[in-house]
């Protein structure tokens, strides 16, 4: 057979597993019918219901404006799958091709997308954590409820970390007028993602809202009552408050546990993949049956000096799935390289926050137009003496022309592109926190690579 015949063999009768039923799943599922593929689909997912929408989660649903019911995930056709939900998978055997549940079963395949994404990050201590009123958000039974014990009228509201879903939930509390105590580890809300001179606009932001902010000290211990019920924290700075909810938004963990011994380079940043969103093997060999998408993978970025970049992301999971979709089902010389610059945005205390690009892929950061007394600005990040990032607060049409500073690699400090030129336009030193913080609050993380994770065995062969 050709190399042309094969593809369409396999198109027609291929076995492809999808690995996380959630948004880069689904899209990835949806995609790869739409490029012709007509073999056996199996999405496997460790929650039970059908793929739903997480950033509503944290905005709409603790409003109360939509129901967590109601963000289930709309299908933009039908994907004709197997769904094996609620069981999730415990390992990767590259050897066999096949996936291993945690129930024992073990599903074939010739080619495996992984998009296991993140789970919360939970307390520390277990008994702590099973406290009535701790929470975490990230699955839809969270969210729900938080919005229950929010809706209860609690006496005060603990959020532990200020990255930005910490952020948006104590911003929530205070649009329904709920006493909120912020507990934040960094010297400022948000700097793990956009580095302190924001940081320090986010501050002055949430104390203006009312929120008792409190930065550099770490919560130590949480308190319960006889009944088990959550009643006060205890700060590393001996002091302590009461509270009747504490929400524990220390960021995420990597769902990659399962694919230890797979021989994939797979660790706490995520799944190493080239551009066609293809996994390396832990000696750094591509595989040509194994992809990942979504929060999970850690794609090249030639804009990034090709690092390997993780992204929380929502259009960064979207884009990828459809990517790895289309290079799973094509030929080597049609396959197509995932090089978008990631897009942010969250709602916070009334100002809408977007960035383009990597904002901590960068060692300057200057207001590059607008005011920050006014909250309304565009602040622009550079390294190096090129642009890298622009993060907007209530500005953002103005991101598309930052998008192009920073594809066509422009001089930093970029000029003022309106006639609200800030009046200090000098840049300062982005200053993020070491790489313990990092790790919690970011929702874009670049790392190098990691001496650590790999294993000589070439090597070692030849001297047998």
């Amino acid at each position: 057979m050709t190399s042309a015949e094969n593809l369409q063999a396999f198109k027609r009768d291929g076995r492809i597993v999808v690995v996380g039923a959630s948004l880069a799943g689904l899209r990835a599922a949806e995609a790869l019918r739409t490029e012709g593929f007509t073999g056996s689909l199996t999405m496997i997912g460790d929650e039970s219901g059908e793929p739903y929408d997480r950033p509503p989660l944290s905005k709409q649903v603790l409003t109360g404006w939509v129901p967590a019911d109601g963000t289930t995930l709309p299908r933009r056709r039908d994907v004709d799958a197997e769904w094996l939900l609620g069981v999730p998978a415990g390992g990767l055997d590259l050897a066999t091709n096949r996936v291993r549940l945690t129930d024992g079963r073990e599903i074939p395949f010739d080619r495996v997308l992984i998009s296991t994404g993140v789970r919360a990050r939970p307390w520390f201590v277990e008994s702590e954590a099973a406290l009535e009123g701790v929470f975490v958000v990230r699955t839809r039974e969270h969210a729900e409820g938080l919005q229950r014990a929010l809706s209860a009228g609690p006496s005060r509201v603990l959020v532990i970390g200020a990255g930005f879903t910490g952020s948006e939930i104590a911003s929530i509390c205070r649009e329904r007028d709920i006493p909120v105590t912020v507990a934040e580890l960094a010297p400022a809300p948000l700097v793990g993602a956009l580095g302190a001179m924001i940081g320090e606009v986010a501050s002055d932001l949430q104390r203006a809202h009312g929120v008792d902010l409190r930065c550099g000290v770490k919560v130590t211990r949480l308190e319960g009552d006889a009944q088990g019920r959550f009643r006060r924290a205890h700060f590393d700075d001996g002091s302590t408050i009461d509270a009747d909810v504490a929400v524990v938004a220390l960021g995420g963990i990597r769902n990659t546990d399962w694919l230890t011994g797979s021989g994939l380079a797979a660790g706490p940043w995520g799944i190493a993949c080239d551009t066609g969103c293809r996994a390396l093997t832990l000696d750094g060999l591509v595989t040509d049956d194994v992809f990942a998408a979504g929060d999970v993978a850690r794609c090249p970025n030639p804009v990034y000096e090709y690092r390997l970049i993780s992204l929380e992301h929502w259009a960064n999971a979207v884009e990828q799935a459809e990517i790895a979709a289309h290079n799973m089902v094509s030929g080597q010389a049609d396959r197509w390289p995932h090089l978008s610059l990631p897009v942010f945005w969250s709602i916070q205390f009334g100002v809408n926050i977007k960035s383009v690009g990597v904002p901590t892929f960068a060692d300057e950061v200057v207001v590059a137009q607008g005011s920050v007394a006014d909250r309304r600005f565009v602040a622009a990040y550079g390294y190096q003496g090129r642009v890298t990032a622009a993060v907007s607060f209530n500005n953002a049409k103005w991101l598309d022309h930052y998008r192009q500073l920073i594809e066509t690699a422009a001089p930093f400090p970029p000029p003022c592109p309106t006639p609200d030129q800030p009046a200090d336009m000098k840049p300062v030193p982005v200053d993020f926190p070491g790489p313990q913080l990092l790790a919690q609050g970011a929702t874009v993380v670049v790392t190098g690579h990691d001496p650590g994770e790999r294993r000589v065995t070439a090597a070692q062969q030849h001297h047998r």
